[in-house]
């Protein structure tokens, strides 16, 4: 079998999550956050949607962790994403911090939006 070494360019992996807080590029963050190449940073939840729609041309997809639970997002917030033709996919924060991991460890456009769990 050949093992390759995953490297991370300039996004961070979630490293961890528990109640109320990520552990990402070994920093802990408090609360909702955003992470990708641009950098990691809380993030104001649905109610900043400009933090997103910031991301539109510079990301393939964002994934947005609903927290423990996947859930709907805001209607509103949906129609933005899609106005501004960035990809989305929405799931729970655990399954949405693998799938990010994995598509960064491949070298792709992603980023991550999150809600704690």
């Amino acid at each position: 079998m050949r093992l390759n070494e995953v490297v991370f360019n300039d996004a961070k992996p979630v490293e961890g999550y528990g109640p109320g807080f990520f552990r990402i590029g070994g920093t802990v963050i408090h609360g909702p956050v955003i992470t990708g190449a641009s950098g990691t940073r809380t993030w104001g939840g649905f109610d900043d949607a400009d933090a997103l729609l910031a991301l539109a041309g510079t990301v393939d997809i964002l994934f947005l962790g609903m927290g423990a639970e996947i859930a709907h997002i805001p209607a509103d917030l949906r129609r933005q994403m899609d106005d501004a033709g960035l990809g989305l996919e929405v799931m729970s924060s655990p399954a949405a911090s693998r799938t990010y991991n994995v598509l960064l460890s491949e070298g792709r456009r992603v980023a991550l939006a999150m809600i704690p769990i």
